[in-house]
Order: C-alpha cells, then structure tokens, then sequence
C-alpha cells in the first residue's frame, strides 16, 4: 500500500519556505490550489497547497497531519499559483505572507466561497394593527419590524441591519415568538451577474486615438503598450474601445486605478457606455463586498475587474486585456509588508497569460520611457486634448517678492477672482493637510516636535491638536512654548489654513476642501467629487487627491501653492516626481471650451527646472532626467534594492545591517552602499537605518538576494528587529 502524499503548504506567517503536512485523515485528499487548516505552533492557521510530494525532509516522527480540507476543489488555478510564486520571487518575501495578500480576507481565514447570512424578513401577516400595538409599549420591536416591512419580501440580512439600527437582536425574539418575523440563512449573493447590453456611444475617436485603438487592438499575444497622452488627450475613450473589443470576443478585461477616488467617475463611464456593471475589488468595500467580487471573476462571469493594487492577484480565467491607468502613480507600490508594485506585476501577469497590456499616463516613468526607447514596448501617442480644449497656460509667481504666511499669495488671490467672476472655477492644490506644518516659538526659536519620530507636529487648528503625519501621534495643540513660555504661533500653510484664508477673502463662494482629514467616512470622497464635478463648489482645495484622472467641467484656474516642496529633494527621483505631479494637477484645468491657466508658486523663480518645465513640458524634464541617470548609472539603467531594518534601540538597528553586509560580502557585480541611518531615523519610537543594493544586472541582484534572504531569518538579531527586502524601490528614505 502506498504511503499517503506529503502536502507543501503556504502558511502565513515570515518564513520563506513551504511546510510539510500529512494528509488530513478520514477525508478527501487535499488538492493542490485547495486550503487546508493545520496546526502551527498553539495555533490552528489555514493554508494552501502549492505542491505535494512523496518524500519530506521533516523526520516522520514529527510530521504532523492537517486537521481537515475546506475546499473540495481547487481554489486557485495553476495560472494562480504561478502569479504568487513569481511574486514571492520576484520580491523575495514569503511565499505564504505573498498568498494572504493574494486572497480576500474571508476566504484567507478559512471562511467558505460561498458564506451563508443571516437573513431576517417580515411576515405577509404583519402589518399596520401589529405597528400600531407595538408603538407604545414596544418602540424597539415597532421600529426593527418597520424596517423589515419597509424592505419588503427580500428581507434584510444581519450586516445591512447592523449599519441601519443598533441593538436589533433585542428586540427580534419577541418579534420571532409572535409569527410577524421570520429568520433563515441564505448564500451571501450581494452582486448579481448582469449580461451584458449595448452601451451608449461615445464621440467619434480622432485620429490619435483611433491610431491609438488600432495599433493595441491588433495584439494577438502578450505585447506592451505605453499610452502617452497629455492631460485631457481621451485615453478612457481608446481604454473604452479595447475593452469592448475584448468584451465581445468572450475575454475578461483587469483595469487597475491608483486610488479608489477615481473609481466612482471611471465606472459610471463604463457602465454606460459599455452596458455592464463592472466588478470592483478596493480596500472601501466590506470584507463580503471584496469576496462577492473576487468569485465571481474568479468564475468567469465577471467580463470587467476594475480595482486599485491588489486587484492585480484576482483570479480571471479568461483574461484577456490588462489596463493600468496612471501608471506613473507610486501607489501602485507597496509600501508595508509585501513590498510589490502593482504595475510591474501586471505585466508579468499580461506576458504570462498572452495578451496585450496598455498602460496609461501623461507622465510616464523613465522606466517605461527607456523601455519604448529600446524597442520593447509600443508607445501610443495622444499630442493634443479631444475636443479642440487647449493646454493651460503656466505662469510663475514669485513668492520671495508677493509672500502669505496662509499661502495664497496677491496674485493667486486676484486671480482666483478674476476666475470666478468669468463663471470659471479654482482648484488650489496643497500636498500638505492641516493648518500649518510647523508650531514655532518666537522667542527661543523652539519647534513643537513628535516624541516618538524625528519630525515637527502638524498644527490642526479646527479641533486644537498637535498631530504627527507620520506615526499618527497627537496632543493639545500648545498655547505657549513648553521651552519658555512665550507665545508660540503657527508657521507656514496646509490645506486647512489656505481654506480659511480663502473664506476670509471669498465669503459669498462655496469652497470644499478634499483631503484624507475631511473625506474618512465612507463616501464622503465621492460626495465631494460628485459635487464639484457638478460645479456646485467655486473653489476647491485639496492634496493629491484632486490631481488624479478627474475631470472638472467648469475648472479653468489650478494655484500650485507650493511648488518648492520636491524642488530640493534627496532622493534622485525628485525632479521626476514633481513634474510629474505639477503636469498632472495642472491638467485638470481647461478641459472644455475654457482655456485653462496654471498659476506656480515658487521662492526660487530663477531655477533652471520651472524654464524647462515651461519651455518642454514634461517630456523636456524625463529627457534631461534620463541623461543623467544615465550618466550616474541610476535606474532605469541600474537595479536596486533596498534593505530596511527598523528596532527600538539604535544599535541594533545598525547591527543588524553590519551583519548583513558582512553576509554579502564582495558579490562580484552588486554594489553595497551603507549602512546608513534612514533621512527620517527614528519614526514611531523604532530607529531605522537601510542597506542600498546597486547592480547593474536584475540576474545579479537576484542571486544575491536569493542567498541572502535565508541569512537573514536565521540572524541573531532577527527577532529584535523588523526589517524588509525592497526590491524595485521607488523611495530611498
């Protein structure tokens, strides 16, 4: 008799290696791609079978068996699997951390496909006599039975119950006992699956976009596109007509967004003009929401995914197009944990399963950019905005001459009336939230700082706080110096305080301030974008939130109230970065028949950047970036990774690395920089520091790494420290 298989399972937790079990005994074999629960440790933890075996390198006698199968079929297809053994490669992080990242929450806890609610719903007897009985002596009952009445025959199930009225269950037995409610347990379908129609048309393509269409519609296997189009060019409209090409051939289409602010104006656009409601997959839906998503891609019958990053994972049998939208855009990338981006792993997962992939941006990487420059890639480009609009027209203010310690300086002021007064609107973008960025002491020159991060305390006036942007740290916002007791003031502008000096100078005008302080619950975000893309709000202010992919009608004045703040930066992909940004908010002016206007303010006029920026646009600033990347042998034209150790004592931090680096040793081809203390070096009461990686073969530094990794889980001060492999980085500090 044949002794029982061994299964290799991917369990969560931070060790780079599989985990062998013994078939669960007294039930189905476990296949691979299904979940198992097995023991780990004190704990029960599910896992997934990646492979199974014959023989083990764990001795028999402590090989322990899984405690039961909860798939009877796989979960996750081959093409799956491939995808998250790539990117625990690729990104050299567990593989079992890579799968719980790869699944919807419910579904990596063990939960079923197809979980049950608890649905409640009202009797066909129950009516007005029962409300009017209960009115009096039982409000609670009167009102929960109103409310499943109100629902009709469908019913109500627990979790919509719980958002509509608290402390529900109280009152439901009596209800039950009295025959006016009954309760039963349903598959939890929140999404049905709607057959396509035919959407509405949308205008006629011009000759770039249609070219556009042409060239990434022909594709007949894996081929990457770059979309090059300026701000306003149409590329939802070439994006559209792919989609509909896929559609129509039985395939599925995977659209990535960088941020879920974008999500609500780009599906409405494909719901009517495609005639479906597409799946969504973003970290704003409930944990029931996500799954409901995830399966039915997962089953096929979801022709359109449209997510933000880790929409990348979902299972998509018939996938045949792949769009990344804003590709340029650094929340693509990971930031905690499973440090992946998003765009890197779409095009794997395009090259993989042989179909075309187009990604989108006015302001491309130079990554993409050398890529086109080398051949590999197809660059598709949109010169000119659709509909005849014209590009906005830049002009610096010199904010050494015509300061404002609220940021809205005299000329942005007037302009902003002149604006408005033409039926126009303003967009002030700010990358800084809060009143101020700094609380000062004029006296002893004393800045109010965090006590757990080397970093100034943003001043929050509205609720009187002290708040730290980057541990989330807060305290009372200080009257006096806690040095000497002078009195402190506010220095410098955050999106907060340009509101206030706006109001002040503009008292009849509806102004709205978007940024993550005045947008944290759910659907405010959309709330505020719907609103001002129906211009009900004269002025906007707002971060980064406002730059992306959105679309102002009435919007013919942007004031990049500080501009300076990438202009001096410390990592060599400053410059990069704030055009980018600048190109991008500057974008959302003039994109009807008003001509647009682009007012920058800047204490440094004179620097070679604005005359560039001005004189070539962006393309100007990526092609002188890449001649010296190239000459510095920077990325694109070199690989890095970054190894990031943070503890809460310094030495240990530093230790850690020193041990690392004496693992590498002389690697013939990597370059070993550091290790050094990171630009912020103590955040959150841990002191972080980082080893720089630099090679100028992808082989080379992978080897290395693949070497490394094992080293530095069995390393002494592991357990002290929390630390992480960076590959591919897009931030050095």
């Amino acid at each position: 008799m044949n002794a029982p298989k061994i299964l290799k399972v991917a369990v969560n937790v931070p060790l780079s290696r599989l985990f062998d079990y013994r078939p669960p005994s007294g039930q189905p074999p476990a296949a691979i791609g299904a979940r198992v629960r097995v023991p780990f440790g004190r704990r029960k933890l599910t896992g997934v079978v990646m492979g199974i075996s014959d023989e083990s390198d764990v001795d028999a006698s402590k090989l322990k068996s899984a405690i039961e199968t909860l798939d009877a079929a796989p979960l996750l297809s081959d093409e799956d699997l491939w995808l998250i053994r790539f990117t625990s490669d690729y990104y050299h992080h567990p593989i079992g951390e890579v799968m719980a990242a790869a699944l919807p929450a419910l579904i990596r806890k063990g939960g079923a496909l197809t979980p049950t609610l608890e649905f409640l719903t009202a009797t066909s007897t129950a009516g007005s006599a029962d409300l009017d009985a209960l009115a009096k002596r039982a409000p609670k009952q009167a009102e929960l039975l109103t409310t499943l009445i109100d629902a009709g025959v469908d019913g109500l199930d627990s979790e919509s119950l719980n958002a509509i009225l608290q402390n529900w269950r109280r009152p439901l037995r009596p209800l039950i006992d009295k025959g006016l409610v009954t309760r039963a347990e349903r598959a939890a379908y929140l999404r049905t699956t709607v057959e396509p129609t035919d959407g509405m048309p949308g205008p006629p393509l011009n000759a770039a976009q249609q070219q556009a269409v042409d060239g990434a519609g022909s594709a007949t296997g894996f081929a990457p596109y770059l979309l090059d189009g300026v701000t306003g060019s149409g590329k939802t409209e070439v994006y559209l007509e792919l989609i509909r090409r896929t559609i129509d051939t039985g395939r599925q289409a995977l659209v990535l967004v960088p941020e879920i602010g974008l999500t609500p104006q780009l599906i409405e656009r494909f719901r009517l003009r495609l005639g479906l409601k597409p799946a969504l997959l973003h970290s704003g839906l409930t944990d029931l929401e996500r799954l409901d998503a995830w399966r039915e891609a997962r089953a096929g019958g979801a022709p359109l995914v449209v997510g933000t990053r880790s929409a990348v994972f979902t299972p998509l049998p018939k996938l045949g197009l792949v769009i990344v939208d804003e590709e340029h855009d650094a929340s693509f990338k990971q930031q905690e944990g499973l440090r992946y981006s998003a765009r890197d792993l779409a095009i794997a997962r395009a090259k993989r399963a042989g179909c075309p992939i187009v990604l989108g941006s006015a302001t491309p990487t130079l990554e993409l950019l050398r890529h086109c420059r080398d051949g590999g890639y197809t660059r598709l480009v949109l010169p000119e905005r659709a509909g005849g609009a014209r590009p906005p027209r830049l002009r610096i203010v010199d904010t050494s001459r015509d300061y404002s310690d609220d940021g809205l300086s005299n000329a942005l002021g007037e302009a902003v009336r002149r604006h408005l007064d033409a039926g126009g609107q303003a967009l002030l973008y700010l990358n800084r939230r809060g009143f101020a960025p700094a609380l000062v002491c004029p006296a002893c020159n004393h800045i109010a700082e965090c006590r757990r991060c080397d970093s100034r305390m943003t001043v929050h006036a509205a609720d009187r706080q002290l708040r730290c942007h980057h541990c989330g740290a807060g305290r009372p916002l200080d009257e006096v110096c806690s040095e000497c007791g002078a009195e402190v003031r506010a220095l410098g502008a955050g999106t907060e305080r340009l509101e206030e000096a706006l109001k002040t100078r503009f008292p009849q005008r509806r102004i709205a301030r978007i940024d993550s302080d005045t947008t944290q619950r759910k659907g405010e975000m959309d709330a505020a974008l719907a609103s001002a893309q129906l211009g009900r709000s004269d002025i906007l202010v707002g971060t980064q939130m406002l730059s992306k992919g959105h679309h102002f009608p009435k919007l013919t004045l942007v004031g990049i109230v500080n501009a300076d703040q990438g202009l001096f930066g410390t990592d060599f992909r400053s410059d990069e970065r704030m055009a980018q940004s600048i190109v991008q908010v500057a974008g959302r002016a003039g994109r009807e028949e008003s001509a647009g206007e682009v007012l920058i303010q800047t204490a440094f006029p004179r620097h070679p950047f604005w005359s560039r920026l001005i004189e070539s646009g962006y393309a100007g600033i990526a092609g002188d970036a890449l001649a010296e990347r190239e000459k510095a042998n920077w990325p694109p034209y070199s690989r890095l990774a970054l190894i990031r150790a943070a503890a809460h004592k310094h030495r240990d931090t530093h230790a850690f690395l020193e041990a690392a680096r004496h693992m590498i040793g002389d690697d013939a081809g990597v370059r070993v920089l550091g290790p050094v203390d990171a630009v912020m070096a103590r955040r959150a009461g841990r002191y972080r520091a980082q080893l720089l990686l630099v090679a100028n073969e992808r082989r080379l530094l992978h080897g290395l790494l693949r070497r490394l990794r094992p080293g530095l889980e069995d390393a002494p001060l592991a357990r002290r420290v929390r630390w992480s492999i960076d590959v591919d980085p897009i931030e050095l500090y």
